[in-house]
């Protein structure tokens, strides 16, 4: 047994509820200049649980804030070229001003979701998947981040976890994640200078690679992936996974990617699934609405 005392929890909610009551402010000034808030416009296609709730609490954390939200529900059964269309009919104004649009994720399966992102205009893009905004990010010029990987970054900041010159193991490569916090941390400045790896489903001996990682970050969607064996010492393991697990008594319950309870006998700090990088997510999806709000009303 370790004498290492348990790992620093990394509080989400209340970095979150920290970064509302800022963005609050912004809001209102937002608001008494320009005689309307800023507004987001949501597209919830289908009627899965998961979504369906992940939008509520977004709708929720606007009407925190101040910013105005709307959902545009359409069935699961729309097509391609119906959303495209709905999309461009979005960015034109035709629901009310639309500063951010967002797509919620995932979208059935018989849909091009590349194709749907794509009409989002980058400058409406509040989310950061547009190819315009990825590109931006990758030259260190970022405009809209990935909600997620913004709130990584952001939660490392406010702990006071040093990046520079550490070595950040991201487990999981998708556009969403993995690419976009890779480029942050890698990048000049506060939050960043680390070296970075970024493991995947076809990377040789992840064990090996975690291992070294001062910064050790799961976002695959694998429950209990990481194991207290996979982790260094004194590292900072960040959980970007949320999954729902079912017991054999039929009762569920979310968990991340990390085996949370081994693991923070070895880390010097962890997130909870849930209440870790998930509230941040939201938040940083705030921040990203109030600055297109701001910039397209200053024509910027």
């Amino acid at each position: 047994m370790s004498d290492r005392p348990a790992a620093t929890l990394l509080d989400g909610r209340a970095l979150a509820a920290q970064i509302e009551a800022n963005l609050a402010d912004e809001v209102q000034t937002f608001t008494d200049m320009f005689k309307r808030p800023p507004r987001l416009v949501v597209v919830l296609v289908g009627d899965m649980a998961a979504s369906a709730s992940y939008v509520k609490s977004k709708a929720a954390a606007a009407a925190r804030v101040g910013i105005d939200a709307e959902v545009v529900r359409v069935p699961a059964t729309a097509d391609t070229l119906a959303l495209v269309a709905l999309v461009k009919s979005i960015a034109r104004d035709e629901h009310g001003p639309a500063d951010g649009i967002l797509v919620q994720l995932p979208l059935p399966a018989h849909v091009d979701t590349v194709a749907v992102l794509d009409a989002v205009p980058p400058d409406r893009d509040v989310d950061g998947f547009h190819p315009e905004n990825a590109g931006l990010l990758s030259q260190g010029r970022a405009r809209f981040i990935p909600c997620t990987a913004a709130g990584v970054q952001r939660m490392l900041l406010d702990a006071g976890i040093e990046t520079a010159g550490r070595h950040a193991v991201i487990i999981g490569r998708s556009d969403i994640v993995g690419k976009p916090l890779a480029l942050l941390l890698s990048a000049k400045g506060p939050g960043g200078d680390a070296t970075v790896t970024l493991c995947h489903s076809r990377s040789a001996d992840m064990a090996a690679i975690t291992r070294q990682a001062d910064i050790l970050v799961a976002a695959v969607g694998r429950p209990g992936l990481v194991t207290a064996s996979m982790v260094k010492p004194g590292a900072a393991v960040i959980d970007v996974g949320i999954n729902r697990v079912t017991a054999p008594d039929g009762t569920s319950r979310l968990t991340g990617d990390v085996d949370f309870e081994s693991v923070r006998g070895v880390a010097s700090w962890i997130t909870p699934v849930p209440g870790g990088v998930g509230p941040l997510t939201v938040a940083m999806l705030l921040a990203n609405t109030a600055l297109a709000a701001e910039l397209r009303s200053r024509g910027g």
